[in-house]
């Protein structure tokens, strides 16, 4: 699975940063959901080491994820530990690199054993799931020029660790 993300993604998140992000969904969730939702993500955050064989995955994180104030220090080691697992790769895309393709908004690739592909859009309103081989060229164009913008997955953990040593 490959994402790229305008926000820290789901799988990379510690508790507080996923509460913090769904409890202030517009329109207001109750509390209930809130909970259901971010025991849920945490949840599916044993993709990264408990399901085997291990899944592959690929992360390009554009810097201003990393900036917002609720990015804290357990929020970047909880992805420079998750970067350092052997099925995972982690790129952050920084500002001087954005192109207008990083800019249009969260997605995913996904492959199943059996190969089949899909592409997975997020936006503000709706999101959309497709297995369609024209969307998924797309997106994966689209992802091939981000990643060849970031940084490499080592320049990607220096870069972070320098973030964890200034806050």
């Amino acid at each position: 699975m490959v994402y790229e993300s305008a926000y820290v993604p789901g799988l990379l998140q510690t508790e507080r940063y996923a509460r913090w992000l769904i409890d202030n969904h517009v329109p207001t969730l109750d509390e209930e959901t809130v909970e259901r939702r971010v025991a849920a993500r945490m949840e599916r955050q044993g993709i990264l080491t408990e399901h085997k064989p291990l899944v592959d995955l690929s992360f390009v994180v554009f810097e201003a994820a990393l900036r917002v104030p609720q990015v804290d220090t357990d929020q970047l080691r909880r992805l420079l530990d998750a970067s350092r697992l052997r099925n995972v790769v982690l790129q952050v895309l920084p500002f001087e690199r954005t192109t207008p393709a990083a800019l249009m908004g969260p997605m995913v690739l996904l492959e199943t054993r059996d190969h089949e592909r899909f592409a997975f859009a997020e936006g503000t309103l709706s999101s959309e799931l497709s297995a369609d081989p024209e969307v998924v060229r797309q997106t994966t164009e689209r992802l091939s020029m981000i990643r060849t913008q970031a940084l490499r997955p080592d320049d990607s953990a220096r870069f972070i660790e320098r973030m964890v040593d200034h806050q």
